[in-house]
């Protein structure tokens, strides 16, 4: 197409095939042919099927699904399959499974699966009078909800109850809360549709004007829970038992840390959910407002000594996820990894989701408290340092080898280990 490489205004992109697009893409970046071919390979996923998914399509995105082992749920073995680009996580959490599993296992529990819809009403002369008037009229409100979604109300789900808060301020607002049971999908859109249904009655008893009606991610009355409990012969001693203790005070003292705290839990609990299909960045903001939701930020997880010394952890997090809906009934690879998990209700999906953020948050701690976490991490990520100074096949092995050996991982370094790995003329085996 030319004309387009230099400008990104393309009028009608949208209504162009994904061929024609990356054709539009590939002048303008400049693309070579390797390149542009790079993006259409795209395995699993038919480009048809991501022209469906989103907007714009020019190709696919492959990012590697590994499988943790180990896991042992309510008395149950899981195989958990995680989509993640970062080296060390799946290997961290199979390895903590390992540890829980010799103490019997993860235990779960969750919360119904509960969204909550949120109404904003403004221009009301008197906020607490409305709010009144609409808690009067619930049911009417309720009913009329669930009149957009008469299959999930007969399986049981459907707008259940709604509460009204007054936001004080010049001038007030009214904030109309609609609880609503998703059952097994994470229901946004369902909750969407239901909170723009009741719109005109809440403008109607109120006289006041409604503005957003959307789902909130912050998810409080949805919530996974997991326990662990790990001997303390297990961690090698009641000395390390002590130090994830403190490494676990360090982040409620220090909101720096916590971020770092949380975000290891998130290693796992978005690795699952992008395998899944499921909404990673709801999750994200879910988590977090949640860990700041008593006014600062905190750990999802808690760490402490049982009256054996022994370590006992546990993690509460919203979990907002689904098993039918959205991506995860159209991607191929979404409903594979569904398959490997075998969790039948977005609740089981949920727990076993809190499972693996417990055991990545275990791992980095008994890391950090023990050798530091940049051992069994730069293993990995040496490999791919390797790779990137032009390594192949068995190459790639050997000099990521050498580099851990010399506590040094740097891309200066495996260029110059190549370059004397083949001057020394040694024949390694090369991928097909």
């Amino acid at each position: 197409m030319k004309g387009v490489e230099r400008t990104s205004r393309i009028k009608g992109f949208y209504k162009l095939s994904p061929r024609e697009r990356l054709e539009a893409v590939k002048g303008f970046a400049h693309l070579t042919d390797e390149e542009a071919s790079m993006l259409t390979n795209t395995g699993a996923l038919p480009l048809d099927t991501a022209n469906r998914m989103i907007e714009n399509v020019i190709g696919v995105m492959p990012i590697p699904m590994g499988v943790a082992v180990n896991f042992l749920i309510n008395g149950r073995d899981y195989l958990i399959p995680m989509a993640i680009e970062e080296p060390s996580v799946i290997a961290a959490a199979s390895n903590a499974a390992r540890m829980v599993r010799d103490s019997g296992g993860f235990r779960t529990s969750s919360t119904e699966p509960i969204m909550i819809g949120e109404i904003q009403v403004i221009g009301i002369e008197d906020p607490y009078g409305s709010r009144f008037k609409i808690l009067s009229n619930k049911g009417q409100i309720i009913e009329e909800a669930n009149r957009k979604d008469p299959l999930l109300v007969s399986l049981g789900g459907g707008a259940k109850d709604l509460n009204v808060r007054v936001l004080e301020g010049q001038p007030p607002m009214l904030v109309v809360d609609l609880y609503v049971d998703c059952r097994d999908a994470m229901g946004a859109n369902i909750v969407n549709t239901m909170a723009e249904s009741i719109a005109p009655i809440i403008e109607e008893l109120t006289g006041g004007n409604v503005v957003l009606r959307i789902v909130s991610n912050l998810a409080t009355c949805r919530l996974a829970r997991a326990y662990a409990k790990v001997d303390k012969e297990v961690l090698e001693g009641e000395e390390v038992v002590d130090r994830i203790v403190e490494a676990y005070r360090f982040a409620v003292k220090d909101v720096y840390r916590c971020a770092t705290h949380n975000k290891g839990i998130m290693n796992g609990v978005v690795a699952v959910a992008l395998a899944t299909g499921n909404d990673t960045r709801a999750l994200e903001a879910g988590a977090h407002s949640y860990a700041a939701l008593g006014g600062a930020y905190k750990p999802l997880t808690v760490w402490e000594k049982d009256e054996n010394n022994d370590l006992i952890g546990t993690i509460e997090m919203p979990m907002a996820v689904g098993v039918i809906g959205g991506v995860t009934s159209v991607h191929p690879i979404a409903k594979i990894a569904l398959k490997i998990l075998g969790v039948k209700t977005a609740r089981e999906l949920g727990e076993v989701m809190a499972a693996v953020g417990l055991a990545q948050n275990l791992a980095a701690l008994r890391a950090l408290a023990t050798e530091g976490i940049q051992r069994g991490h730069m293993k990995l990520h040496a490999r791919n340092i390797a790779s990137m100074a032009g390594a192949v096949g068995e190459e790639i092995d050997r000099i990521a080898s050498e580099m851990v050996k010399m506590g040094q991982v740097r891309m200066d370094l495996a260029e110059k280990l190549l370059l004397d790995l083949r001057s020394r003329g040694e024949q390694l085996k090369r991928p097909n």
